[in-house]
């Protein structure tokens, strides 16, 4: 019998070649054979790892590699960010021609100027706000600042009549609108050959419309005010005159030129409530104009209680209507009630009818735009009533190299179709 010691040596090169066996053929070899019989499901205790080695496992079966995942660009990242474009070239400009120089005057030449010659149209009355109609050129006098102005032009004759007649239909005028159409359609059957009328409603600043611009024809201007209604609104007086008396001033009816007679006839309560211009403004650009305004005013269901620190809206109304008319020549009525309209309609035809027509060139020929004030006076012949000479109360001058083109007139709004 083998000793114990041999047994040992024995027991230890048997475990010895089955670890040189597993190194060399892997872990399909096995004592026993059976590696390729299927696994059970049953648990199997882990044998216990011998600590002083090591064995590698191999995968029975080479697995798919797995694509890695690509980046994702953000959100917007394939636009191009903008730049700002090159400028564009700097303009090419076109070389100063040569200023041609001016022509020399020989002597015996004759020069001609143009003379700045002030127009005037001048009513005459008496004490009673009766016309005079017989009153001399020699009996005319003109002043400009307190100088004596020589006479160049006089006349009595009729020449053609432009005016314009805006009507206030706000809703303070509700119970008095018939009876001022009926009192407008007076003024219109007045006109004779050659005069030319528009038609203006005003409420507020952006209500002030040309129901008929400028005709002839009385029919198209009757349907006109037959087309009035009230509407509510801050009514702008002051936006409104301004508007109608400039358009009175640029228009023009063939080659008459300044001949024409222009005037505008207002018809409000004389309470500016909401008004783009201010008064200011206003008379200014009407020292610009020679438009003679004529202004009825329904002031008496104004306030009539004058405040401690401002005026009631009635005076308010009042001096604003007086000065309307007296700075431009013109004349103010403030009715009672309805029933002094038709007397009034022909008042104001008389006027337009019956004036005179004088032009004189200024002394001061200083084109400073500085405004002039203007006085006529007619002599007083013993025995007779007190004459009146009514005209516009002054002008502005000139300013020095101040272009002959005026500025483009506002344009008039149209009437919108139809009634709300």
């Amino acid at each position: 019998m083998l000793s114990e010691q041999n047994l040992r040596r024995t027991g230890i090169i048997a475990v010895f070649g089955l670890i040189l066996s597993v190194l060399v053929f892997g872990p399909r070899v096995s004592a026993s054979g059976d590696q390729d019989r299927p696994r059970s499901t049953q648990t199997k205790p882990a044998p216990t790892p011998t600590p002083a080695t090591t064995v590698p496992a191999q995968p029975a079966q080479t697995a798919t590699p797995t694509p890695a995942p690509q980046t994702q660009r953000p959100a917007g990242n394939d636009r191009i960010a903008p730049t700002l474009g090159e400028p564009p070239p700097p303009p090419r400009l076109k070389p100063t021609p040569t200023p041609t120089p001016p022509p020399t005057i020989d002597e015996g030449d004759i020069l001609r100027i143009n003379a700045e010659l002030v127009q005037l149209h001048v009513r005459v009355i008496d004490r009673n706000n009766k016309p005079i109609n017989n009153v001399g050129q020699n009996e005319f006098h003109v002043f400009e600042d307190g100088v004596p102005q020589a006479i160049e032009t006089f006349t009595r004759e009729e020449v053609p009549i432009s005016y314009g007649l805006a009507v206030d239909t706000s809703g303070s005028l509700r119970s008095q609108l018939q009876s001022v159409i009926d009192a407008g359609k007076t003024i219109i059957n007045s006109n004779k050959s050659g005069d030319r009328t528009f038609l203006v409603r005003f409420i507020s600043s952006d209500k002030i419309e040309t129901v008929q611009d400028f005709t002839d024809s009385k029919e198209l201007l009757m349907d006109g005010l037959d087309s009035f209604y009230v509407e509510g609104g801050q009514t702008a007086i002051i936006d409104a005159v301004y508007l109608s008396a400039e358009h009175v001033s640029e228009y023009k009816e063939g080659d008459e030129g300044d001949r024409r007679r222009r005037a505008l006839i207002v018809i409000t309560d004389g309470e500016d409530r909401n008004s783009f211009y201010k008064q200011e403004q206003l008379f200014a650009r009407l020292r610009e104009e020679d438009v003679q305004i004529f202004v009825i005013g329904f002031v008496n269901e104004l306030d009539k209680e004058t405040g401690l620190i401002r005026k009631s809206p009635r005076e308010k109304a009042v001096g604003l209507i007086n000065r309307l008319a007296s700075e431009t020549g013109g004349r103010a009525f403030f009715p009672e009630s309805v029933a002094d309209l038709p007397q009034i309609a022909n008042e104001i035809i008389r006027d337009l009818r019956t004036q005179y027509v004088i032009a004189y060139n200024p002394t001061n020929k200083t084109q400073d735009g500085s405004y002039r004030a203007i006085k006529v006076t007619v002599d007083q012949p013993s025995g007779s009533d007190k004459r009146i000479a009514l005209t516009r109360t002054g002008r502005l001058a000139r300013k020095e190299n101040q272009s002959n083109v005026r500025p483009p007139a506002v344009r008039m709004p149209s009437a919108k179709p139809g009634k709300p």
